[in-house]
């Protein structure tokens, strides 16, 4: 729980440049710093019916009735079971606050715009217009994700009725 603290003084200390990065299986994501309120562990929350499998219910954040969706469900990945690392990232997407459970959370990292290359192109049935591109830090890619574009507008509606 200290790593989370830290985290969350990064983020509340936050500059454009900075990224937030959490694991989903073998591979590393960032979402800017400035969309991140914060990270809590992760908690159990109440299930709402007929809503899509990926959004897993909703959670009481100090008042307010925050819908969580789990990314790898979202992005078509392989369950796994919540254990110690999982987390909740508290987010801003399009001017509502949803909480969206990742893997685990890694750090706060500085990219500078000459880190970050454009998303390779793909066929033109995968999507990846939530893919601001691909960062690199080291030896490793962090995948930039567009948060404000991860859900479609018919998801989001979803998620205000949730």
């Amino acid at each position: 729980m200290d790593k989370l603290k830290g985290i969350n003084q990064a983020i509340s200390n936050g500059a454009g440049d900075q990224f937030v990065t959490f694991t989903l299986g073998e591979e590393e994501y960032g979402v800017e710093v400035l969309k991140v309120q914060e990270i809590i562990g992760y908690q159990r929350f109440t299930k709402v019916p007929s809503v899509p499998s990926f959004v897993k219910g909703v959670l009481n954040l100090r008042g307010s009735v925050v819908p969580v969706l789990d990314l790898r469900l979202k992005f078509n990945m392989a369950y796994r079971e919540y254990d110690n690392f999982t987390v909740i990232l508290i987010l801003e997407v399009q001017e509502r606050v949803i909480g969206v459970i990742v893997d685990a959370v890694s750090d706060v990292v500085n990219l500078s715009p000459d880190d970050i290359q454009q998303t390779p192109d793909f066929s033109s049935g995968i999507r990846v217009d939530f893919i601001k591109g691909m960062g690199r830090m080291d030896e490793k890619l962090i995948i930039i994700l567009d948060i404000d574009r991860i859900l479609s507008s018919s998801e989001l509606a979803l998620l205000d009725v949730a």
